[in-house]
């Protein structure tokens, strides 16, 4: 597992930022862009589907039309629980403007389920027990955060 010390601040910056400079790659915005979600994507911020990274891709391609934040994390990792409230508050303020997504992984979810409603997470997040998805986006460990334009491309 590999760990970062992240200062809170710092992270809600980042976060910004990347959420700007995908907004700003996002094109006119003209043109069919499709419905913002579809059925892949969860409801709820607890329903937590299982998802492979064939279905996550998927996913993926139907949230195209506007930047989409993917956060992979885990309930038993340390700075995924120091960026917890980052992560809530910028999701809430850009919320319509940007699609938030989670990837829980090698987690328990009853206890990935209440780590989103301690931190009052209102965006969704689907459970990846093997972490196949972040390996699949060529990451290592967690908390990680990726940013896709509205083009789907990944900009960050």
């Amino acid at each position: 597992m590999q760990q970062r010390a992240t200062p809170r601040a710092a992270t809600a910056a980042i976060c910004l930022a990347l959420i700007v400079l995908a907004a700003g790659c996002s094109g006119s915005g003209k043109g069919p862009t499709g419905p913002p979600s579809g059925p892949l994507l969860p409801s709820s911020a607890t329903a937590l589907p299982r998802m492979d990274p064939a279905t996550f891709q998927a996913l993926l391609i139907e949230l195209r039309g506007k930047p989409v934040v993917v956060n992979i994390w885990a309930s038993w990792c340390g700075p995924c629980r120091q960026e917890g409230p980052e992560l809530a508050a910028v999701s809430n303020a850009h919320q319509g403007q940007v699609q938030f997504v989670g990837v829980d992984i090698e987690d328990q979810v009853g206890q990935a389920r209440t780590f989103i409603e301690q931190y009052g997470w209102t965006y969704p997040s689907v459970f990846d027990s093997t972490g196949a998805i972040r390996d699949s986006l060529g990451l290592i460990g967690q908390p990680d955060t990726l940013v896709f334009d509205a083009a789907g491309r990944r900009s960050f």
